[in-house]
């Protein structure tokens, strides 16, 4: 059966009247999330994990999925009407897409934003289907040495390729990887760090941690920053952008798409940096590059583009090698956990149902994005004339009953308030949560991968490097570290503390 038939396969469990609702509501919320600032996608899906236990997978993960690629197209609303960016991957439209609104210029934004958006989320999508699978298939000769070593490489990708300190990168996943230990031993049974309590008995769940470190913490952080900002008026008729703007458009989007794309692949990538170097390379490409930041459509399109090609870049790695590139296909590989299904090399061939499903899901959700993007945004303008701290307390409140559903345990409401507040802590003092995430969803997984490694050798650690894959990568994750720490020293390195 070829990939042609396994599509048709999974447009046929995609178009179910519960799979077609619950794309629909994934697509909605994530635009939703992504209109409104400070929410994001992280923590709404975290929240809204417990609504999907009663959910077949396929509808749940097709949910997920939905909200994350739905919130890429949200997020521009915000960043061309108010210029503050409703989703971290759209902090680059700000720059000119605002200006093109200060110009009269909204809808024709807003329209080129959503036409990139769909073109470069369709066209990724293909390239995941294609790609997946033959790099599932390479992984199936990886043994639990190749497994460690890859798990290893993807925390030091994203540990030092993305923004901030590589050295509060690198404290994060350390204080992640502690975190996941926390619970019984998977192998002899014993208990570690649960000073006698049954909650964690069974190891921090992943929700309450999320939801505290990425909800909680994001309120906190938000609260901070709100200011009353002006939002520029558009209606439907001015959302087709003209010829010449068009002309404009046709290379960003092109070259946005396979920059997205291919950047999205990467661990530690992310839309931050897909954004950034599409929005880069357009102005090195430009005839006018002193335009730029003053209204410029290619800034717009380029850029946004990128955003959601990188959606289906950063879903290869998930689910053909079952390692996530940044916190949200963390999040995706937390609730695929959670229903019992474990991603990797094995993925596609014993869940093909799923992955097919998936896959037929992002055609026809970047479909339903086109349609709702363009005739809601008159709604969206309402939605962000509401002032943020009037919708703190809805937000708030879903956390609370988000966590509680889980296993009606009010510890790990207490859990969630705890790591809230740390999460804020570090937010404050530039660590990166993403690290610390990762490094918490893979912990088991690369304990495991070690200990069977070691099983395998009776305890020699020259396995990791006798076996030909894992030495390549265990050199790359050495090479990626002395880069990094270079790179740190000579005062190149980004000072930031951009969450992805």
């Amino acid at each position: 059966m070829d990939a042609f038939h396994y599509l048709i396969a999974g447009f046929i469990t995609a178009c179910s009247w519960t799979n077609l609702f619950a794309c629909f509501m994934g697509v909605f919320i994530g635009t939703l999330i992504g209109v409104l600032p400070g929410i994001g996608p992280v923590a709404t899906m975290a929240i809204l994990i417990p609504i999907t236990f009663p959910m077949d997978t396929t509808t749940a993960i097709i949910m997920l999925c939905g909200i994350y690629y739905g919130s890429q197209y949200g997020g521009s609303t915000t960043s061309i009407l108010v210029n503050i960016p409703g989703e971290i991957g759209s902090i680059v439209t700000c720059l000119d897409g605002y200006q093109m609104a200060r110009n009269g210029r909204a809808g024709a934004a807003l329209g080129i934003s959503a036409m990139g958006s769909f073109i470069g989320g369709t066209v990724s999508v293909v390239g995941l289907m294609l790609l997946a699978p033959p790099l599932a298939k390479l992984a199936l000769g990886f043994g639990p040495p190749e497994l460690f070593s890859l798990i290893l490489f993807g925390l030091m990708m994203v540990s030092s390729i993305g923004t901030g300190s590589v050295l509060k990168s690198l404290i994060m996943a350390t204080v992640g990887m502690f975190v996941s230990l926390i619970g019984m031993e998977s192998i002899s049974g014993f208990s570690r760090f649960t000073f006698g309590t049954l909650t964690l008995s069974d190891g921090v769940g992943l929700v309450p941690v999320a939801v505290g470190m990425f909800g909680i913490s994001e309120i906190l952080t938000n609260v901070e920053t709100i200011e009353k900002q002006e939002v520029f008026k558009t209606d439907l008729r001015s959302l087709l952008p003209n010829w010449q703007e068009w002309k404009d458009s046709f290379g960003p989007i092109t070259r946005g798409t396979i920059i997205g794309f291919f950047l999205g692949i990467l661990p530690g990538a992310g839309t931050v940096i897909t954004t950034f170097l599409s929005y880069g390379l357009e102005k090195r490409l430009s005839k006018h590059p002193e335009k730029f930041g003053t209204g410029m459509i290619a800034g717009v399109a380029g850029p946004e583009t990128a955003n959601n090609a990188a959606v289906s870049g950063a879903m290869v790695p998930l689910l053909a090698l079952g390692v996530p590139p940044h916190a949200v296909m963390a999040m995706l590989l937390g609730a695929l956990i959670i229903h019992g299904i474990q991603p990797g090399p094995f993925f596609i061939t014993e869940h093909p149902t799923i992955f097919w499903g998936v896959i037929a899901s992002m055609y026809i959700g970047n479909v339903m994005l086109l349609i709702l993007n363009l005739p809601l945004i008159g709604m969206w303008v309402k939605l962000l004339k509401i002032p943020y701290p009037r919708l703190i307390p809805l937000v708030v409140l879903f956390c609370f009953v988000g966590v509680y559903s889980l296993n009606s345990n009010i510890y790990e409401i207490a859990i969630m308030i705890i790591f809230g507040i740390i999460g804020y802590i570090f937010r404050k003092m530039g660590y990166s949560l993403a690290p610390f995430f990762l490094a918490m969803v893979l912990g088991p997984m690369m304990e495991s991968s070690f200990r069977q490694s070691l099983t395998i050798s009776q305890g020699e650690l020259a396995i990791f490097i006798e076996r030909p894959f894992s030495a390549v990568l265990l050199a790359a994750v050495t090479l990626t570290l002395v880069f990094a720490l270079v790179k740190s020293m000579t005062g190149k390195g980004k000072k930031s503390a951009v969450l992805e």
